[in-house]
């Protein structure tokens, strides 16, 4: 049954402008969110060597300070927190090593004469290998 006499039915068209469009966002978005790989431009072979490890390590001392300023050389209490006391305690701990490495383990709340104390007794003793330990900050 025609109920709509005399219209003529309109040919259906099928409009490609849009679906081409479509498409383009499509591509775009994923050109960009891929992640491409870097190819190494130079290939690179390193020279080998039959080297053994070093027999002897190098010897360390560690020196701890708190934040009220108490020192602990390689674990053992420092009664005497002078400079002098730190020398003692520092010619004591490297007295078989040959150049050995201070390393000063300060806590972020000591003061800054506390460390400056740590580092002359090393300057006395002779000890010019000095570094110090940090640990990495939390949630980076």
């Amino acid at each position: 049954m025609n109920f709509q006499r005399g219209k003529k039915h309109a040919s259906l068209e099928l409009n490609l402008v849009p679906l081409i469009d479509v498409l383009l966002v499509i591509i775009i978005f994923l050109v960009v969110s891929a992640t491409f790989s870097r190819i190494s431009e130079l290939q690179i072979n390193l020279p080998t060597a039959d080297a053994s490890a070093p027999l002897d390590k190098p010897a360390v001392i560690d020196v701890d300070v708190d934040a009220g300023g108490h020192y602990l050389v390689n674990k053992s209490n420092v009664a005497d927190r002078t400079v002098a006391g730190l020398t003692q305690a520092l010619q004591r701990a490297g007295a078989n090593a040959k150049e050995p490495t201070v390393v000063i383990n300060a806590d972020a709340n000591t003061t800054h004469q506390s460390v400056i104390n740590v580092m002359e007794a090393a300057r006395q003793v002779g000890y010019t290998h000095i570094t110090f330990a940090t640990q990495i900050k939390s949630g980076s």
